[in-house]
């Protein structure tokens, strides 16, 4: 089972598609909460160059909501995790699947949140 939902986005500049996948999660109903420069983390700390990477915390607030009633630990796990990477011709844009990280989870009622989720992450990603 793969653990990410993927596209490459070919020929496309960096902060472009940074609005893009900005845009089209919030038309999901996701709001970034978190952002990590990863290339200049890594350049800060460990002076250590690397390609474009950013790491991008979204979340829904009604998910989230549904998901820690069901489950108060699973906090932990969020929010969704939702990288872009310069990759060779384009930008790759990667979701975490909630299905696959809740896994770990034996609840089934939480599976169903996730399972919801991922189909809503796999739509803000197709939109890019």
């Amino acid at each position: 089972m793969s653990y990410t939902i993927d596209r490459v986005i070919e020929g496309a500049d960096f902060d472009e598609v940074d609005a893009r996948t900005r845009a089209a999660l919030q038309e999901a109903g996701f709001g970034v909460l978190t952002e990590i420069d990863v290339k200049a983390t890594m350049k800060k700390k460990i002076d250590k160059d690397m390609d474009d990477y950013r790491i991008l915390g979204a979340c829904n607030p009604t998910m989230a909501w549904q998901a820690i009633g069901i489950e108060g630990k699973v906090g932990a796990m969020l929010p969704c995790n939702v990288i872009l990477r310069s990759v060779d011709g384009g930008v790759e844009v990667s979701a975490i699947d909630p299905v696959a990280s809740m896994s770990a989870i034996e609840n089934d009622e939480l599976t169903k949140v996730a399972g919801q989720v991922r189909d809503m992450l796999a739509k803000a990603v197709e939109a890019i």
